[in-house]
């Protein structure tokens, strides 16, 4: 799908605010109720907007531990692997990657007895051949691709 001028105003200012009224951002884009109604719906359908969510501070939470795993795994059971480490709540994203290892795992702990006993459960798995854990220190900048 095609986006306008329109529809990228919409997801800015959905991007900025996704508690916004459909009427608070008709006025921000300066259009009617009901055609910012129809673009999101339509953005919506064609799955461009795939959800709505809440950005939240972990560290306030008590997630003081952020982790990148890179693990090897062997025998082409890649997304069989990736898909069991993917049910774990600490863990928020799964990629495929090129390199020395074949997946990334970013993942949040509150301590580090948790991430030591993740760390373990998962070098059992079939397949895992090695992973290599590096420890986030800071986030510099994290935020979603502006259009």
């Amino acid at each position: 799908m095609e986006l306008d001028n329109l529809d990228e105003n919409i997801l800015r200012s959905l991007m900025e605010n996704s508690k916004l009224s459909y009427r608070e951002i008709g006025k921000k884009v300066k259009v009617s109720v009901a055609t910012v109604m129809h673009r999101i719906k339509k953005l919506e359908k064609e799955e461009i907007i795939k959800k709505y969510t809440t950005l939240l501070n972990y560290e306030t939470l008590g997630y003081d531990i952020e982790v990148l795993i890179e693990i090897r795994i062997s025998k082409g059971k890649l997304f069989e692997v990736e898909k069991k480490i993917a049910t774990n709540p600490n863990v928020f994203a799964v990629y495929d990657i090129t390199g020395d290892f074949d997946a990334a795992i970013l993942a949040r702990f509150k301590n580090r007895r948790q991430i030591d006993a993740f760390l373990k459960k998962i070098q059992t798995y079939d397949f895992v051949e090695r992973t290599n854990t590096r420890f986030i220190l800071n986030t510099i900048k994290e935020k979603q691709v502006e259009i």
